[in-house]
């Protein structure tokens, strides 16, 4: 059995995953703060994520506004037309703007994004994961947060695996 996406059911169950994936970060990060959109239209921004980095010199914080998109298709800039990435970071102070898509981003919307961030005279970071990236970060993950989002995977690994 494979690792797969497709345990995910719905749009609210990706968007639960990626702030339990976020609570659950430890490495150089002093403390997590999560902050979802709720139901109903959210502006561009599905997951609002601070941390607390501490480096021996300073404590600082650092923010990204988080989109998801649980779609069964690749995401093109289409999906993303009506959001104003540069004003949205502005608006929440942060740092950067992370995608993260089930399947892939188009081409298209890899340039456009990597345009952004060169051409950013605020040096917002615009960054994508695609659905593969996702499923490796999660594979690294302790596996609670398997058992809870991925339970036919868990029990395979349980099983078979371990």
């Amino acid at each position: 059995m494979n690792f797969s996406l497709d345990e995910i059911e719905n749009g609210e169950q990706f968007e639960e995953l990626i702030v339990a994936y976020f609570k659950g970060m430890k490495k150089d990060v002093t403390a997590v703060k999560v902050q979802a959109s709720g139901t109903g239209t959210d502006g561009g921004r599905d997951i609002l994520v601070e941390f607390t980095v501490d480096d021996n010199i300073e404590i600082f914080l650092r923010r990204w506004v988080i989109q998801c998109k649980f779609h069964e298709s690749d995401i093109s800039t289409n999906k993303i037309a009506d959001i104003n990435i540069p004003s949205l970071i502005h608006s929440y102070n942060a740092s950067g703007y992370l995608l993260i898509c089930k399947k892939r981003p188009t081409s298209k919307l890899t340039d456009f994004f990597e345009r952004l961030e060169l051409n950013c005279s605020f040096k917002y970071k615009y960054k994508i994961w695609s659905g593969e990236q996702l499923k490796n970060l999660i594979l690294g993950t302790e596996k609670t947060l398997w058992q809870q989002f991925f339970p036919k995977y868990y029990e395979y690994f349980k099983n078979n695996l371990s």
